[in-house]
């Protein structure tokens, strides 16, 4: 089909498509947007995503994001060092700590098992959670992968791993409903799933 639209503008439109929960349609209007912007902004708008690019990696203890030598939480003196919490990426950190009830350290694997999507254990930073296990003094890790088959299958994965280094391995109660995201969870529910928490 013919493209109404310069070639330019065109592969902006593609490159909004391309972000994830993005459609063709939301991508005209972002792209349309970006066209309406002064160049100064525009120039800002692209700045902030080199800038992004440039600091930000992830933590070498917990693999969440950072733009400093350690994330934050895992620098802070008052995080609870006996329990870790373990989250397929990094926006489940932030809604846990939503519910401001969770005072231990974190541990981001970046994805979930996905056979069908060729995700396997070597994709997830599984290794790097098993040498926190093996050399800190962890006494529970709390299992908090999303409550759908590709989470419970990681969960699982995970907890016959851990099952030698003899810690408490404990999984969300759900609280969640099951197929969802946790990101979408509001504080009450995500309050719920930490208390109701069981082991595995």
């Amino acid at each position: 089909m013919a493209s109404f639209f310069p070639a330019a503008l065109e592969n902006l439109i593609d490159s909004f498509a391309s972000l994830p929960g993005i459609g063709r349609k939301s991508a005209q209007r972002l792209a349309f947007h970006i066209l309406s912007l002064s160049d100064e902004d525009a120039e800002h708008f692209a700045d902030t995503i080199r800038e992004a690019k440039k600091k930000i990696h992830t933590c070498p203890v917990c693999q969440n994001l950072t733009d400093g030598e350690l994330c934050p939480i895992c620098s802070s003196p008052n995080r609870d060092r006996n329990t870790i919490c373990v989250v397929s990426e990094p926006r489940d950190v932030l809604s846990i700590e939503r519910s401001r009830e969770y005072r231990g350290l974190y541990h981001v694997l970046h994805g979930a098992l996905s056979p069908m999507n060729h995700i396997g254990p070597d994709d997830l930073r599984i290794r790097e959670l098993l040498q926190r296990a093996a050399g800190e003094d962890v006494e529970e890790i709390i299992l908090a992968t999303n409550p759908d088959t590709e989470g419970d299958a990681t969960a699982m994965y995970i907890a016959r791993l851990l099952r030698p280094f003899g810690m408490k391995v404990t999984r969300l109660g759900f609280g969640v409903p099951v197929g969802s995201n946790l990101e979408y969870a509001d504080d009450a529910t995500m309050l719920k799933a930490l208390e109701g928490r069981r082991e595995m």
